[in-house]
């Protein structure tokens, strides 16, 4: 056979189909016609117009026309991955519609269609609803008792009270699993009743109310009466020695105050430490004057000042 001289045949593959000659894309695997009475007219259109191949000359503009390693694009698989370094890297939604980002991407993946902030909430709401299945799945399979840790604290911006559920388990491997089951807003007042309604909505949402072996809270009053209340919504026999190790104090909280009883012998000094770190950081002028007198002295300042809590 005579040797092809046109182009278009270092970007493309002939295979028979049918009876029919086809010429396939090296780049996007795309079917033309390939007869040699057809011409390569289509076929070097194509070359000129295929979105991987301008991809990979985009990328590397100094590479060979053809491909060593060939590509299947995969859009549903590229917005997954999208939806999870949203949500890995905490960042906002909208940057999806910033314009810098659209260049990126239709630079790197042409064929990727960019998505709105919508969709994205919507595909961050559908993969939180697989990841909870699996979690459940995975607290049905397991044959061991479930810990629970939960703390309550108000956001000073939002003057807002929330709640956090997790879990701790061993599965039947030995392996320690460890996953936030709630997260959410409570209404004042943050009394025993309202701790109660969060933390048994959230073990019948997850239909592990048999299975708790203990929970741990901080040393609060409402906390204590709210343990009480827990144990008269569902059976004793639901929990360990029917509920006599239910209630565990948060060894933090418990150290806490041995720690401040310790530092009341240095008290004084402690008091006027904290007065000269409150003196350093009051302004600006104070701060860059106190960063100063440490450079000529010498002396290593590589943390910012910060006035002490008494709870940390």
């Amino acid at each position: 056979m005579r040797k092809r001289t046109s182009r278009a045949w270092d970007h493309f593959t002939r295979q028979k189909i049918d009876g029919k000659i086809k010429a396939f894309c090296k780049y996007c695997e795309r079917k033309l016609v390939g007869e040699s009475s057809s011409g390569t007219r289509d076929l070097n259109s194509h070359i000129d117009r295929c979105p991987i191949r301008r991809a990979q000359l985009a990328a590397n503009p100094s590479a060979t026309a053809s491909p060593s390693v060939s590509f299947n694009f995969d859009p549903d698989l590229a917005r997954i991955k999208l939806t999870q370094k949203i949500v890995k890297h905490e960042y906002p939604l909208s940057m999806v519609e910033h314009s810098g980002f659209i260049e990126y991407s239709s630079t790197s993946c042409p064929m990727f269609q960019m998505v709105s902030r919508n969709t994205v909430r919507s595909d961050i709401m559908k993969m939180y609803k697989t990841e909870k299945e699996k979690c459940r799945q995975n607290f049905e399979k397991s044959r061991s008792r479930i810990a629970i840790t939960s703390d309550m604290w108000t956001a000073n911006h939002q003057k807002r009270g929330y709640m956090a559920v997790k879990t701790h388990f061993i599965d039947d491997s030995w392996n320690l699993h460890s996953q936030i089951l709630s997260f959410k807003y409570v209404p004042c007042p943050h009394d025993a009743p309202a701790l109660l309604e969060a933390i048994r909505s959230c073990l019948n949402d997850w239909k592990i109310e048999d299975k708790i072996s203990t929970v741990t809270l901080d040393n609060c009053t409402a906390n204590d009466a709210m343990i009480d209340l827990l144990k008269g919504q569902f059976e004793p026999d639901n929990f360990i020695l029917k509920g006599k190790l239910l209630h565990v104090c948060c060894c933090t909280h418990n150290l806490n105050p041995i720690v401040k009883e310790g530092l009341s012998v240095i008290g004084d000094s402690v008091d006027k430490i904290g007065d000269s770190v409150a003196y350093w950081s009051g302004t600006p002028k104070r701060h860059e004057k106190f960063e100063d007198t440490t450079c000529q002295l010498g002396v290593p300042y590589t943390k910012k000042i910060s006035v002490d809590c008494v709870m940390r």
